[in-house]
């Protein structure tokens, strides 16, 4: 039975003599929900850029998100991937046709430019485009550099000038034992450049998050900044072909990740699943699994998009246009989640300090 408790006016539910926020769960830590703005405000500017970033601190993101690749001469940048050709005009630059290559990465075969393939010199002569111009402004295509994760710590630090609570940061490392298998691991370069800027400690306004597993348990093992276990409704870590996300969303699981994590960011599906025909259905228990286990829980990822909404809460037939949002969100927070990823900080600042569940 498809329950949509979590889009009922409030005052329906009062009339019927329920308390509206009866069911409501609580965080992990009593505290009000972070957001977590996804690549920067990426609905709005190109992802991973400056630009992207700051507007995303502008309109009041708690964190912002990195995902971090390495370039030739070892520089973490960000990029969603490695391969660049979708977020950036490389293809545009002929100096660089001969990069081209076919690479397996996680068991995938790509096309493409790949970061790993240019040194950080050569990949600030590119400019950053839309990755779904088919459903978002490409007007600010080519305005915009690739940023190092040094000049994204820059950017929160002068930010933070004088902030009583800091924007933080939540890097993603991204494909690390690929990275490691040509020569180039995440984890030094990341720690270090971290402790450059003062990222130290359990409260520390930073979670590093991954896929995978062993790099988490690796850098656990040097330092005790909080982490975060990523899980998607499919498959399992790319390095460890034994296991499932699905196992590991389990008590068991979850236990076994608080041995080493502070939280995990599942795929939101794997909070509130969707039918054949897009509706929500009923909350897993998930959350409360996980914060059974002591884990914060950061699902992703929230856009205002028709394309990517409930069907419920879809705002006309046209894939570009814009739908609630904020009944999205509502339906999540109602769950307890601990935070969220969105492409849209604005409107997701705005639900969750209106901190309303219909």
């Amino acid at each position: 039975m498809i329950r949509r408790w979590a889009v009922l006016p409030a005052m329906l539910l009062a009339a019927c003599g329920a308390d509206p926020m009866a069911a409501k769960q609580a965080t992990l830590d009593g505290r009000a929900p972070i957001v977590i703005a996804h690549r920067g405000a990426s609905g709005e500017r190109p992802e991973h850029t400056l630009a992207a970033y700051q507007l995303a601190i502008d309109l009041g993101a708690d964190y912002i998100e990195p995902d971090l690749v390495l370039t030739k001469d070892g520089v973490l940048v960000a990029r969603h991937e490695n391969e660049i050709s979708e977020t950036t005009n490389v293809a545009d630059h002929p100096e660089f046709a001969d990069r081209k290559a076919t690479k397996t990465i996680d068991g995938q075969e790509f096309t493409g430019w790949f970061t790993e393939d240019f040194t950080l010199a050569e990949l600030k002569t590119l400019r950053a485009k839309e990755r779904l111009p088919s459903l978002r402004s490409t007007d600010y295509d080519g305005r915009y550099e690739i940023p190092t994760f040094e000049e994204i710590l820059d950017l929160l630090a002068a930010v933070n000038k004088g902030r009583k609570v800091p924007v933080g940061v939540y890097p993603e490392t991204k494909h690390p034992s690929y990275f490691a298998s040509i020569g180039l691991p995440h984890q030094s370069v990341l720690l270090t450049m971290l402790d450059k800027y003062g990222y130290r400690g359990r409260s520390a306004p930073v979670f590093i998050q991954s896929f995978e597993v062993a790099n988490l348990k690796a850098i656990r093992a040097k330092s005790d900044l909080p982490l975060i276990q990523l899980m998607d409704g499919e498959g399992g870590p790319a390095d460890d072909g034994k296991t499932s996300y699905a196992a590991m969303a389990t008590p068991a699981g979850l236990k076994a990740i608080a041995a080493y994590a502070d939280g995990i960011g599942p795929n939101k599906a794997m909070v509130i699943p969707r039918g054949t025909i897009g509706t929500l259905g009923d909350p897993t228990s998930l959350v409360a699994d996980a914060h059974a286990a002591g884990l914060k829980v950061h699902p992703w990822t929230f856009r205002r998009e028709n394309y990517f909404l409930p069907l419920a809460d879809k705002g006309g037939l046209n894939p570009a246009g814009h739908g609630d949002l904020a009944a999205e969100i509502d339906a999540y927070l109602a769950t307890g989640i601990d935070g969220l990823f969105s492409d849209n900080p604005r409107e997701a600042v705005a639900t969750v300090k209106k901190g309303s569940v219909p």
